[in-house]
């Protein structure tokens, strides 16, 4: 439920970062989820996790990086935090930095850059 409130939360183009500890063991955002990052015009979600409906994603206007794909839903428990720094891929992923993704990677910016 976490990913949900924040994604229904965030402003308009922003990027949500969801730590799953490099987890494999499910998917951590689907189809649905996605639909409301579309539909809500977030710039994108970035996982540490993976996803799955894959294919179904990759068709919405809106940029979904995972570490890989899992069917398995996850287990909705309402645990973690939300808007504070993680850690992941040797970043420190910060609230209000800039990210800038395409398909070959992901840069973190402390300020917007000019590009």
């Amino acid at each position: 439920m976490l990913v949900k409130k924040a994604l229904e939360e965030l402003p308009e183009g922003s990027v949500l970062v969801v730590d799953g500890g490099g987890s494999s063991r499910c998917a951590l955002m689907g189809d649905n989820l996605a639909e409301i990052a579309f539909e809500r015009k977030l710039a994108g979600v970035i996982i540490h996790g993976c996803i799955r409906d894959s294919d179904e994603i990759a068709q919405m206007d809106v940029a979904v990086f995972a570490i890989g794909t899992n069917p398995v839903k996850s287990v909705k428990n309402g645990k973690g935090d939300a808007n504070i720094p993680v850690e992941f891929a040797s970043v420190t992923w910060q609230p209000g930095q800039w990210v800038y993704a395409d398909n070959d990677g992901i840069l973190l910016s402390a300020h917007e850059l000019d590009i």
